[in-house]
């Protein structure tokens, strides 16, 4: 009589659910950086804190 023949099984246990991946645009933060511009030839002065519209202030990638 032939021997029996067992393979292994693999289990795959995840322990910690997955991170979703942070947004490209805002790194994470969930804001950007706009300029803020004046005068008639709309000239740049300085930036302000806007809305990350890439993944709407979550700061993490949509898929």
């Amino acid at each position: 009589m032939a021997a029996k023949r067992t393979t292994a099984r693999r289990t795959t246990k995840s322990t910690a659910p997955a991170e979703p991946s942070k947004c490209a645009t805002c790194d994470g933060t969930g804001n950007v950086a706009v300029t803020v511009r004046v005068g008639r030839k709309r000239r740049p002065v300085g930036q302000q804190d806007g809305f990350c519209l890439t993944c709407f202030g979550t700061g993490t990638a949509s898929s």
